[in-house]
């Protein structure tokens, strides 16, 4: 056990204890998270999470909860007497979640993510199941049953598959934790998206973002430090092309991490910070890593791990570990490895990066002139079957077949197989979205394609009912927003425009251009008649050969006129933008 750290055991629990002054910290980890779940189902964790948390109410004291990718913590920081009641009171409630209060949270999950930003990274390198559900909605929380929400609960959050820690003078007295037994769980099955590596995309955001698998090293740590020193020299300080560039390092548990660097941009740099992006990444690949950055890193790393709170800090990570079959490691083990590390090591590391590099790129820009492989946005094969031809004349074909489905836009598809559909977005008024495990999803509306009813109910049958995800109403506006902004494939929601978006936009643009020629004559002929109207409204009236009767009628007449020129270009107007 490392130093700082002792192990002992509560209730069956595995238990680390720091020893701290000051307030007392506690968490009580279970080695579950988003990446346990299937996309269908995806929220069910930070449900249960937030029921359990219920019945805590307001306190004076600091408590909270945190749904991780493979992890859930449920930490409190208080008087012992605080500690022991909040640990007590999760426990019962994950013994009895507050059933009554599930539609109530449901909501409340939704208000939450209605204000997250996920990444689109874990999507694009692990696909639409295991790590990669952390970039999509919680779409499995409406549907949930409270039958359903209870057997995930007695069945991931046990006994045997929690770590309890607590940092403070000695551990506290009257604690008790009654859970369930069960069995430790391993760690969530690492799938991927990507045929091969390095890989990039291209987003809508403005800057440049990187991750990176690694064996998880004291090497890898330190590469990270200096991967950030180096972006921050050449993007910043020199350059002058970015305001942040940052990198950061995490660890998966299971023998590998993931390094992220991110360099942001204003439009007139993206060109210049993502080449100055690509030349540092580069030089630590060939080698070029200078020892002063190496001992500013390693520097700071040891000053974390001396610091007189370095157990504490360290001990929801300890839990983790030790939940991941992964004995936490001792503070000397730890500083021999850091003192250890050599520029070689960490040339080793960016070698190992630099074959499992997956590149988010501005929107607009490439990065195979680098060595990058685009990450790829269609499939490879469509499947046999019926084929419906856009109503819209404009080259997509939607392929129904015993297999899955195809979207076809001349030379490019996308394609889910039933067998791997991941999800089945179902709307009331007929539309459907198929997701593949790989990310690619493929749209169904049975009006574009002119779709009967019996190929629906076959589609709606071949996919296993617990992959459907039944949602609320659209609205017309958002659906034609949706048909517009998606294209024949899109990783999940963050791919570029596929083909058929293509072929869709360059329809649009046929029509805007005739409704633009429309709205410039109607326009002009409008503008002409009423410049007459108005000038006989204001110069007839004093004409002494016209009488006021005949005045009146002409002036009716002339108006009336110049509306009825004016009104095509209204309605262009109105067209356009419902468009």
């Amino acid at each position: 056990m490392s130093q700082g750290i002792h192990h002992t055991e509560v209730d069956g629990i595995p238990t680390l204890f720091a020893y701290a002054t000051g307030p007392m910290r506690a968490g009580l980890v279970f080695r579950v998270g988003v990446a346990d779940e299937t996309l269908a189902g995806a929220g069910i964790t930070h449900l249960v999470e937030h029921l359990a948390l219920h019945r805590q109410g307001l306190a004076d004291y600091h408590f909270n909860g945190a749904t991780k990718a493979a992890f859930t913590h449920f930490h409190v920081e208080g008087a012992e007497h605080e500690i022991v009641a909040y640990l007590d009171g999760v426990c019962t409630s994950l013994l009895d979640l507050p059933m009554e209060r599930l539609e109530t949270e449901k909501e409340i999950l939704r208000t939450e993510e209605a204000r997250r930003e996920p990444g689109q990274l874990p999507l694009w390198r692990y696909g639409a199941q295991g790590y990669g559900l952390v970039s999509y909605p919680e779409w499995g929380v409406r549907g949930l049953r409270p039958d359903d929400v209870r057997e995930w609960a007695g069945s991931w959050f046990t006994r045997d598959n929690a770590v309890l820690w607590i940092a403070g003078e000695r551990l506290p007295a009257g604690l008790s934790l009654k859970l369930p037994g069960g069995r430790r769980r391993p760690m969530p099955a690492v799938t991927s998206a990507l045929p091969t590596a390095p890989a990039y995309f291209s987003d809508g955001k403005g800057g440049v973002l990187l991750d990176a698998v690694v064996t998880d090293t004291t090497a890898a740590r330190l590469y990270a430090g200096v991967l950030e020193r180096e972006l921050s020299r050449s993007l910043r300080q020199e350059g002058g092309y970015s305001y942040t560039a940052a990198g950061d390092y995490t660890s998966r548990r299971d023998g590998f991490a993931t390094v992220i660097a991110f360099a942001d941009a204003l439009p007139a740099k993206q060109d210049a910070v993502l080449g100055g992006f690509v030349d540092v990444l580069a030089g630590l690949q060939v080698g070029r890593i200078a020892q002063a950055d190496l001992e500013a890193v390693r520097g700071r790393t040891d000053a974390r791990l001396t610091a007189p709170d370095a157990a504490v800090r360290r001990l929801p990570g300890a839990a983790e570990e030790l939940l991941a079959h992964r004995p936490p490691r001792g503070l000397d083990e730890l500083r021999a490895e850091l003192w250890a590390t050599t520029p070689q090591h960490v040339h080793a590391v960016a070698l190992e990066a630099a074959g499992t590099a997956l590149l988010q790129a501005p929107s607009g820009h490439r990065a195979d002139w680098a060595g990058y492989t685009a990450a790829p946005t269609t499939s490879s094969y469509t499947v046999q079957g019926t084929r419906f031809e856009s109503v819209r004349k404009d080259g997509t074909a939607l392929v129904v077949g015993g297999e899955g489905v195809s979207l076809t836009a001349g030379k490019e598809q996308a394609t889910v197989a039933f067998r791997a559909c991941a999800a089945l977005l179902s709307w009331a008024d007929g539309g459907r979205r198929l997701i593949g495990t790989d990310g690619l999803s493929v749209e169904v509306e049975p009006g574009e394609y002119g779709i009967d009813a019996h190929t629906m109910a076959t589609i709606d049958a071949a996919v296993h009912p617990r992959a459907v995800v039944h949602l609320p109403p659209r609205q017309r506006q958002r659906q034609q927003q949706q048909r517009q902004s998606e294209g024949v494939a899109s990783a999940g929601q963050a791919g570029g425009p596929g083909a058929a978006q293509q072929v869709q936009q360059k329809a649009s643009a046929r029509r805007t251009g005739g409704q633009t020629a429309m709205l410039v004559i109607f326009g002009l002929l409008a503008g002409l008649w009423s410049l007459l109207a108005l000038s006989y409204t204001v110069f007839g009236a004093s004409d002494p050969e016209t009488s006021t009767g005949e005045w009146a009628a002409l002036t009716v007449f002339l108006w009336a006129v110049g509306a009825l020129l004016a009104w095509p270009a209204v309605r262009v107007v109105r067209s356009t933008r419902r468009g």
